[in-house]
């Protein structure tokens, strides 16, 4: 007969995800992991497979559950010019606070497990595309609607957006300086 789990999953997820968030994937270890989540190995094993299984899960948890959704914010419907203005503040004004100096759990699986990590490498370049992607349509809109001038790229400007945005992201983990944050922002909207 088997054993029921004596746990919940979701709960143990989520627990696996702010460890791996405090202290990256090489310096958690599975023992960290075991008192972390409160579950035996064999159950860890058992419901999440292997470390890196486990992560992988955690960084997907990071990314269905990110609040606001970048893309969805990006996506309302009226003019998208503010909406793009208000993301670069949002990331401005949450890397500047320094929450933990945890960082963007994604941007620290990139400065930690890339190149090396085929799987981890996949993710992020499907959630940077992505941000790309709602970005670009972001700005197309924009020109469509008159609120950007017709000569501007809006790829290209999403680009530079996508590499300033996980900058901020990167220096926020390090820096105390919020004047950096939003000067950086400041000077990203204004080509715009």
């Amino acid at each position: 007969m088997a054993r029921t789990k004596e746990f919940d999953p979701d709960t143990a997820l989520r627990a696996a995800l702010e460890l791996f968030w405090e202290r990256g994937y090489e310096a958690t270890s599975m023992a960290d992991l075991v008192e972390r989540l409160g579950i035996g190995r064999a159950s860890l094993y058992a419901t999440f497979g292997g470390k890196h299984e486990l992560y992988m899960r955690a960084l997907q948890h990071y990314l269905e559950t990110s609040d606001p959704s970048p893309i969805e914010l990006l996506s309302q419907p009226g003019p998208a010019l503010p909406a793009v203005r208000r993301l670069v503040e949002l990331y401005a004004a949450e890397s500047a606070s320094g929450a933990g100096r945890r960082g963007c759990m994604i941007v620290n699986a990139a400065a930690e497990l890339l190149p090396r990590d085929e799987e981890v490498r996949r993710l992020v370049d499907r959630n940077w595309d992505g941000l790309e992607m709602a970005l670009t349509t972001a700005l197309i809109r924009a020109r469509a609607q008159g609120e950007l001038a017709a000569g501007k790229d809006p790829q290209a400007l999403a680009r530079f957006l996508l590499v300033v945005l996980q900058g901020m992201r990167l220096m926020g983990k390090a820096s105390a300086d919020p004047a950096r944050m939003r000067d950086a922002a400041a000077q990203a909207l204004s080509l715009l």
